[in-house]
């Protein structure tokens, strides 16, 4: 067998499947160029806010934050298939590591050092899951629990940027419980006036700059004016912090500088951890990238967002930086802003470090007040209430799995809320989906099957008909089985038809409890039937060998006529009991209407 290599005509072809950007530059021109500029320049603008803040909600170096933000994103942009999604730190993965390192889970190594391993494993996790073209895997996710999630991301992020507000220091990363109680001990104790006052003007600010002038980035602005302020009234003598606490900005790109052996001796205790985080951003970048492909008109692969995220994530890692997911803001202004490639995502990367080194000096002083003034409508934003109403309103299972996420969001590490949320969706979920329902029926007079209202006037058949439709997995089984033994134990009963026309997704649990049956009747000297079977069923049953026990002569496949099968079936049972006999029929009900 040879191997063939593919010609040199094939490579831009080859190579722009697997670098979509590629593709898109074949045809690239200058009014393109101008308009991912402009895109890029103000993506850039907003992204300086959110690098303090998110460095802010994370209790790490911004330096940290920045280099997540300009690596992540340059290298994914090279792979995602959405031309406007940008990757880089969020506020859900900033809030999920400052709870991982809070809580101590390596205690082996710094709070940059069990960031940036992070950022390697979720990489390294995502790369494998788009090889492995797992990208679909995320629509088996409840968005109720991604609501869930997302809310209690939200309330986890006001309630430690509220004493910040208010000029209290707060340990990062601490669950709710604890920053809500030294919030309550904040309002019996001292507030930082001048902190306070700088908080909530900047906050008026922000606010009257959205509704009055949208279009202009409120967040650099109210930065600017909070620094001002705080420069010409001395308020870091009165206690007001500044961005200088958290470790400065730079352009400069953080080093990891953890030794090998403490990597590996925290690797056990980080890949759970690391298994949500990437899942998380997962669900982000490709909810984001699907949202604004729903706008746009463009056709959106899943496994290529994750190639994006993954690379992004261990690139990121290699230059000592945290990771990200998709920015729902970032990528919004992408968008808003008319981006056309992901060349915008690149020069958005190349603008904020353009920015930072002419105002790293300057952006030292930045009041931290400020910064939780920008964070508190952001968090506010995160709780979408209509959403929330449309999922609450649903059915009673959603309201159970958003609650349940949310709670355990609170209460609860962020990677076990994930996995609490996910079970309770999967298991109410498959209790929905096995609950069968039979109803009895009769042939009546005309030949028609008509419903038995009074089982005491119901005739005594010899022969059961057994309409079998939905889902048989193994979830379903006992429920079935149980109905079947119920059916059995009538005395008079001689032959059971399971007319399986409409049943789906047979699996080894519904083959055991059908053979098991077959057993019994087997057993009393009784016989049983199979009739509809056709596709996927017929082949679980031909190649689990039951239809050898049962025997050929006793399974009717589905034929074009719908009824042909059953009809087979009751001549080969009155066969089998010597003459003409009544026939009860349990249909479905339920899942037929």
């Amino acid at each position: 067998m040879k191997l063939r290599l593919p010609t040199p005509a094939a490579w831009p072809r080859m190579l722009a499947g697997k670098f979509p950007l590629l593709g898109e530059l074949r045809d690239y021109d200058r009014g393109a160029f101008r308009a991912d500029t402009l895109a890029g320049l103000t993506i850039a603008l907003v992204s300086l806010p959110q690098v303090i803040g998110f460095a802010l909600i994370s209790g790490l170096p911004p330096g940290v934050v920045i280099a997540g933000v300009m690596v992540a994103g340059v290298v994914a942009a090279l792979f995602c298939s959405s031309r406007h999604t940008v990757i880089g730190p969020t506020n859900t993965t900033s809030i999920f590591i400052a709870i991982v390192v809070a809580g101590g889970v390596a205690p082996a190594l710094n709070p940059v050092q069990t960031a940036v391993l992070l950022a390697f494993l979720a990489g390294a996790i995502q790369l494998a899951a788009a090889v492995a073209r797992a990208g679909k895997i995320t629509q088996f996710i409840s968005r109720s629990v991604i609501l869930g999630y997302g809310t209690g991301a939200a309330v986890l992020i006001l309630a430690g940027q509220l004493p910040v507000f208010r000029g209290v220091r707060v340990e990062h990363g601490k669950p709710f419980a604890i920053v809500m109680r030294a919030a309550a001990e904040m309002l019996h104790g001292r507030v930082n006036a001048p902190a306070l006052a700088l908080g909530a003007g900047s906050l008026a600010v922000l606010l009257a700059l959205g509704r009055w002038r949208p279009r202009w980035p409120g967040g650099v602005i109210t930065l600017a004016l909070a620094t001002a302020a705080t420069h010409a009234l001395r308020l870091h003598a009165q206690g007001v912090r500044t961005v200088a606490e958290l470790g400065g900005l730079s352009t400069t790109m953080p080093v990891f500088d953890g030794a090998p052996l403490k990597m590996l001796s925290a690797l056990p205790a980080l890949v759970n951890p690391a298994l949500t985080l990437a899942l998380i951003g997962m669900l982000e970048a490709i909810s984001i990238a699907k949202n604004i492909a729903a706008t746009t008109g463009q056709r959106i692969d899943p496994n290529q967002e994750l190639l994006g995220l993954g690379a992004g994530n261990l690139a990121a890692s290699l230059f000592g930086a945290m990771s990200g997911s998709g920015s729902f803001v970032r990528s919004a202004v992408n968008m808003q802003t008319g981006g056309r490639t992901q060349i915008a995502a690149i020069i958005s990367a190349l603008g904020l470090g353009a920015i930072l080194w002419a105002i790293a000096p300057l952006a030292a002083a930045i009041p931290l007040p400020a910064v939780a003034a920008i964070l508190l409508p952001v968090a506010a934003r995160m709780v979408n209430h209509r959403h929330i109403r449309t999922v609450c309103r649903a059915t009673h299972s959603d309201t159970a799995v958003f609650l349940v996420t949310l709670l355990g969001t609170l209460l609860l590490n962020l990677d076990t809320a994930i996995y609490l949320g996910i079970g309770a969706s999967l298991a109410l979920f498959l209790i929905k989906a096995a609950s069968p329902a039979l109803v009895e029926y009769a042939i009546g007079d005309s030949g028609d099957f008509v419903v038995v209202e009074n089982p005491v006037a119901r005739p005594e058949p010899q022969i059961s008909i057994v309409h079998v439709e939905g889902d048989l997995f193994f979830g379903a089984s006992d429920l079935f089985q149980d109905h079947i033994r119920v059916l059995a134990a009538d005395p008079g009963l001689r032959v059971v038809i399971l007319r399986m026309k409409n049943a789906r997704h047979l699996d080894g649990s519904t083959v055991l409890a059908i053979d098991q049956l077959n057993t019994l009747l087997k057993t009393t000297g009784r016989h049983l039937l199979i009739s509809g079977v056709h596709g996927d069923v017929a082949g679980v049953l031909k190649r689990s060998g039951l239809i050898k026990r049962i025997g050929e002569e006793n399974v009717f496949p589905a034929e074009q006529n719908l009824t042909m099968a059953t009809k087979k079936a009751l001549q080969r049972a009155r066969s089998l009991i010597g003459a003409a006999a009544g026939v009860r029929l349990f249909y479905d009900k339920a899942s037929s209407e």
